[in-house]
C-alpha cells in the first residue's frame, strides 16, 4: 500500500521555467508578477495589495525559487532553468 503523501520524485515538473519566475520576482516581486506567471492569481493579487507582504513574502519566494521548491498552480515543481 502506498502512502497518501507523494514523494518528491513523484511530483510532476512544471512547463514553466525558474529563470523567468526568478527575474520577475526579483524586479517586480512586490507586485506579485511571478505568482501570475505560474498561475497563482489569488496569491498574486494578495501580493499586489500588501506590496509583497512589505517585502518579506518576496524574499521568501526568492529563496524558494533559488532552492528549486517553488510550485505552480497545479502543484508541479519548477525545475528547469531555461
Amino acid at each position: 500500500m502506498q502512502s497518501p503523501r507523494k514523494k518528491e520524485n513523484d511530483k510532476s515538473v512544471s512547463k514553466r521555467k525558474i529563470l523567468p519566475a526568478l527575474l520577475l520576482c526579483f524586479f517586480f516581486g512586490i507586485f506579485g508578477t511571478h505568482r501570475f506567471y505560474v498561475g497563482k492569481v489569488n496569491s498574486g493579487i494578495l501580493m499586489m495589495l500588501t506590496l509583497g507582504g512589505l517585502g518579506f513574502w518576496v524574499i521568501f519566494d526568492l529563496l524558494v525559487l533559488l532552492l528549486g521548491r517553488f510550485c505552480d498552480n497545479e502543484g508541479a515543481a519548477l525545475k528547469d532553468w531555461t
